[in-house]
């Protein structure tokens, strides 16, 4: 949708914009430098830098001089690179109206207030923005299509008619109900365009017919850096996203299975214990997770910040690692760190006599013995006083540091605190000390949504809610279980922790009482702690993540190579339906599942919007027209999956933990209507051999008109050790028994 007349209230008419494009078409190019009266922003003189960075994307600088030199932008880590290459155009002193060309944009600048009206190739005009000389601040047209992005957290859905601070943490907006807030000036115009504020860092007003951009600090309001992305597909926008900030680098599958969290434990027998329960139980899980001493009375290490063991409860840390791996669990530990500035690397040397603290070397070296004994990941908590260097910095050690002593094994990391190129390190991002609240349970899902949207793709909650209020009943632990199943990260954490155990709500106990220091907080009725129901919803709700895990895994790679979230809004692939683009309260998994969380109490029925096209209700199988909105009865263990008519969705067996063997076939099940195509992606799960191309694609492709499905292996992908598949393929009731063996195979249904 273009910024027209009415969209753009007081702009440029589309028009009169091609009207002056045309007039300038003679000076498209502007010469090197213009001179000339000083131009002055922000009480400084300034120069004007117009840099082409793709075809679809410019940056556009506005730098101080000082003493007749420009000054130079400190590098924050958010970029991929330092250099873009040398600029179309540099302005200094008065500036006469003309046009600039970069890729496929036009760049219209006029003065008195200082403007630049981007246009696409057909001269539609995508945005327009407006610099206050005073200031330094600019304003943007807001437009009549949602404005989504700016991180994590912060008023949902649509940040139209938002004010936002930007403030970074857990104080930064509503914890209860929204969460900890990573803020990043990343905003997408759904009518075609987005902008990524490199700097400096500072508030947004979305109020208004035109947003602004206002400074934190007017002494730092230049340089102002800003990449301007016009483009029409979602796709390419967050292909040029990618350009700048980097790709998401690949965590290990078993990070993608269930992980169960605790807080105060009691001895090493019930450490011990928990695990075994799973596995009695049937349960899947891949990873247990464990709280330090001070965040609760006693956890796994002597006190906040410490990486000595607590001996009463871990007396033999590496004997308990050993059997917990036995058992075929991943252990995670919670980590602190206690300075409010990182710099450097974890490869950096760190001399003990000068032991700095401020020294990621230095810090990371603190985790090493432990990682020594089979620590497999690491829960780096707190971190909110850091500055956008210092977040990165620590991201980036989590990422770095394991591999020096494990050098052919991935990472993994879950953090509460990031900015933009986090995803460059596989960072795994949790919403924070949230409250056990259906309000909150709400909000959760379009917060989520935003997050991907915002090139955070490995996204969850604490399920459950951190602390327990009143509202906090089985009812509400389902719906959010059922959320959480459906989340990039699916794990179970908060106070009074021996609910957020999937047999939890059937033993009489809560757990030990946690509920000081939050306003609000309170222990379950005892009537809900005898809930029958609940461990078998959960075994559904994570035996059907298990057998969700190649179309996870699938979609996870495919976010490595695109940007692409695993759990997408709408309108990343519906941007032409306004109502799709809309919705925050439902989103995509991957290309072809939605999911509609259930988040009111006591609810009978959902309602969903179905965007154009059949689908699939996935637990009947009926077939739902969509362009609509349906009204979809629930019941306490039914969360409304739809899946896109043209699908195909590879469903494995269920397993306990993800490396489980077994001789249960592929499940590949069509879903008819249109042609379709699916990459099922594999490798070992957990080494970066597949970077070297050890790595098995299963190319499928579905001929509706035909009903014949067609198996080959991948272009550039090689037959692995599991290359022999024992297949079941599924469409409606008909089934067929297939062996895979790498050849070409056509199944006709």
């Amino acid at each position: 949708m273009s910024l027209d007349t009415k969209k753009l209230r007081r702009g440029y008419s589309r028009r009169e914009a091609l009207k002056k494009f045309a007039a300038a078409s003679a000076a498209a190019m502007l010469p090197a430098t213009m001179k000339g009266e000083s131009l002055q922003v922000a009480g400084h003189e300034a120069e004007i830098q117009l840099t082409s960075v793709s075809q679809n994307t410019f940056r556009l600088t506005l730098f101080p001089i000082q003493n007749g030199k420009i000054s130079s932008i400190l590098y924050d880590g958010s970029l991929v690179r330092t250099d873009w290459g040398t600029p179309d155009a540099v302005l200094r002193g008065e500036i006469p109206e003309r046009v600039v060309k970069s890729g496929g944009l036009s760049i219209g600048i006029s003065s008195n207030p200082l403007t630049f009206t981007i246009a696409n190739t057909t001269g539609e005009v995508l945005q327009k923005l407006k610099i206050d000389p005073r200031k330094g601040s600019f304003s943007f047209v807001t437009g009549d299509s949602p404005l989504l992005g700016l991180g994590e957290g912060g008023p949902q859905f649509d940040r139209r008619g938002s004010k936002d601070e930007m403030r970074s943490g857990q104080g930064g907006y509503k914890l209860a109900t929204h969460g900890g807030r990573v803020p990043i000036p990343w905003i997408i115009g759904t009518s075609g365009w987005a902008m990524f504020i490199h700097q400096p860092f500072g508030t947004f007003n979305f109020t208004g017919a035109e947003s602004t951009f206002e400074p934190s600090k007017a002494e730092n309001a230049l340089p102002l850096d800003i990449f301007f992305i016009g483009a029409r597909e979602p796709a390419t926008i967050f292909a040029e996203y990618l350009r700048l900030t980097g790709h998401p680098e690949l965590p290990p599958l078993w990070s993608f299975g269930y992980q169960q969290s605790h807080r105060t434990l009691a001895s090493r027998e019930e450490v011990l214990a928990e695990g075994k329960t799973f596995r009695e139980k049937k349960l899947p899980c891949d990873a247990l997770i464990y709280l330090g001493t001070g965040f609760c009375p006693s956890g796994w290490n002597t006190e906040n910040g410490s990486f000595a063991w607590n001996s009463g409860v871990f007396p033999d840390p590496q004997e308990i690692l050993q059997q917990l791996h036995k058992d075929n669990f991943k252990v995670v530990l919670h980590a602190v760190i206690l300075t409010d500035k990182l710099r450097g690397s974890a490869h950096d040397g760190c001399e003990l006599a000068r032991f700095d603290e401020e020294q990621a070397g230095c810090y990371w070296d603190a985790h090493r013995k432990d990682f020594a004994m089979g620590v497999d990941g690491w829960w780096p908590d707190e971190g909110d006083p850091m500055d956008i260097a210092s977040r990165l910095v620590r991201n980036r050690m989590y990422w770095e540091g394991p591999p020096m002593d494990r050098p052919n094994e991935r990472p993994y990391a879950l953090h509460r605190n990031g900015y933009a190129g986090m995803q460059r390190f596989a960072s795994f991002l949790w919403s924070g000390d949230v409250f056990s609240t259906w309000e909150t349970l709400k909000t959760q899902v379009p917060i989520g949504i935003n997050t991907g949207l915002s090139g955070i793709p490995y996204w969850g909650t604490d399920i459950g809610g951190f602390v327990p209020t009143k509202e906090f009943t089985a009812e509400l632990y389902l719906r959010w279980f059922q959320f959480g199943a459906f989340c990039p990260l699916f794990r179970c954490h908060g106070r009074n922790w021996k609910l957020r155990l999937p047999w939890g709500w059937n033993t009489g106990d809560p757990g030990p009482m946690e509920i000081s220091r939050y306003e609000g907080a309170a222990i379950p009725d005892a009537s809900q702690l005898h809930d029958t129901q609940v461990e078998p919803i959960c075994r559904k709700y994570l035996e059907l993540r298990y057998r969700m895990l190649p179309y996870i895994y699938s979609a996870v790679r495919e976010c490595t190579l695109t940007g692409m979230p695993i759990m997408r809004a709408l309108w990343l692939h519906y941007s032409d339906d306004p109502k799709a683009v809309a919705r925050g309260d439902e989103y995509l998994w991957g290309r072809d599942v939605l999911v509609a969380p259930v988040v009111e109490k006591r609810a009978t029925s959902r309602q969903v919007y179905l965007p154009a096209g059949n689908w699939y209700d996935f637990w009947t199988g009926e077939r739902v027209e969509g362009g609509r909105e349906i009204s979809r009865n629930v019941d306490l263990e039914t969360m409304p999956l739809y899946v896109r008519a043209g699908s195909i969705l590879p469903l494995g067996p269920v397993k306990q933990f993800v490396d489980q063997e077994t001789d249960e076939p592929l499940t590949i099940a069509i879903y008819p209507g249109a042609d379709a195509s699916f990459l099922l992606y594999e490798d070992d799960g957990k080494s970066f051999n597949y970077r070297k191309g050890d790595w098995m694609g299963l190319q499928m492709s579905w001929k509706d008109s035909r009903r014949v499905l067609t198996l080959q292996l991948a272009e550039g992908s090689r037959r692995l050790p599991t290359l022999h598949r024992n297949i079941e393929v599924k469409l409606n009731e008909t089934r067929r028994q297939v062996e895979f063996t790498g050849k070409p195979v056509e199944i006709h249904l």
